[in-house]
């Protein structure tokens, strides 16, 4: 039998635009749905609505001001947010909005036990976005506010994060760097593409929460065995020590041997086996709940396979 699998997905994602010649580009997300379409799974999966997150989730994460400056910046018509690299249009603040309410909807029904799991192909990304920064194409650091609002809401001790995006999610990282409830395990590239120069190894953490952040940098050229090899080594041990009662998934396709984004040589079935993996973990320590939230990926020609591919494993789970 299937499980009830969410699937988040709205057009509006569509409208934040980053102009010419920009990676994170609008057609990353109808990549996704014509893959998820053309395999038939649509109609096995229900739908999630993208509503407005209320500001005080966004809180639980980024500085006040932080998001006033950023509603400001999209009023007064800029183009870009604190580096060249977040290029942005009057609408990015409501998507940005949009992204982070559709991702809480759907964890709201996979704790309240409506859903089994979900994927949230959502942009902009967030696990790049810093308290009071924005980085990386990322506005709103969206699986922290996930986090934060799982935890609070439904009294969740721990929760585990997994960001296997090929950059470091140094904003997933800092948020809760401090906070032993949450654990935070990143595999990504570094050096040579190691946008932002963050995670190495020693990254443990810090007072309460040394211990509870881990690391597992990957040299350029490294793919499918090295990743299993490690994630076997470093990711599985963690976890089990750990006991996630739900774990958040920042799920970034760029380390696709296809993504010029990176170095890395991941095929598509080492990202089958690295979703497989996350989704036993889920089954063995969290009931089986698990929040996939979309973060890079910039093959348009790849997405479609490879967002079929991790919906496909979260359903037969």
């Amino acid at each position: 039998m299937s499980n009830r699998t969410g699937f988040l997905y709205d057009d509006k994602y569509q409208e934040h635009l980053t102009g010419n010649y920009h990676p994170e580009v609008p057609d990353r997300l109808p990549a996704v749905y014509k893959g998820i379409q053309e395999a038939g799974l649509l109609e096995q999966l229900t739908l999630v609505k993208a509503v407005p997150a209320d500001l005080k989730w966004v809180e639980t994460v980024h500085d006040p001001q932080y998001i006033k400056r950023l509603q400001e910046a999209c009023n007064s018509g800029s183009n870009i947010f604190d580096s060249p690299d977040n290029q942005m249009c009057s609408a990015t603040y409501e998507v940005s909005l949009l992204a982070v309410g559709g991702i809480l909807e759907a964890a709201r029904l996979v704790m309240e036990g409506e859903l089994d799991n979900a994927f949230c192909a959502v942009r902009p990304p967030g696990h790049h976005a810093e308290v009071s920064q924005a980085m990386g194409f990322c506005y709103f650091n969206n699986i922290a506010i996930a986090a934060r609002y799982i935890q609070q809401e439904w009294d969740i001790q721990r929760v585990g994060i997994v960001d296997f995006d090929v950059h470091h999610g140094n904003g997933t990282q800092h948020i809760f760097e401090r906070d032993p409830t949450v654990f935070y395990y990143s595999i990504h590239q570094h050096p040579t593409f190691a946008y932002p120069g963050t995670g190495r190894e020693f990254e443990k953490g810090k007072d309460a929460g040394h211990g509870y952040t881990k690391n597992s940098p990957m040299l350029p050229g490294q793919g499918d065995n090295e990743y299993k090899q490690t994630l076997q080594r470093d990711l599985v041990p963690a976890f089990d020590d750990f006991k996630p009662q739900v774990i958040l998934v920042s799920s970034g396709f760029d380390g696709h041997i296809e993504d010029n984004m990176s170095d890395i040589k991941l095929t598509t079935e080492g990202f089958t086996w690295i979703i497989k993996l996350i989704v036993e973990l889920a089954a063995e320590h969290a009931q089986g709940r698990l929040i996939s939230v979309l973060e890079g990926g910039y093959s348009i020609r790849r997405l479609p396979e490879l967002a079929r591919n991790h919906v496909k494993i979260l359903l037969d789970a």
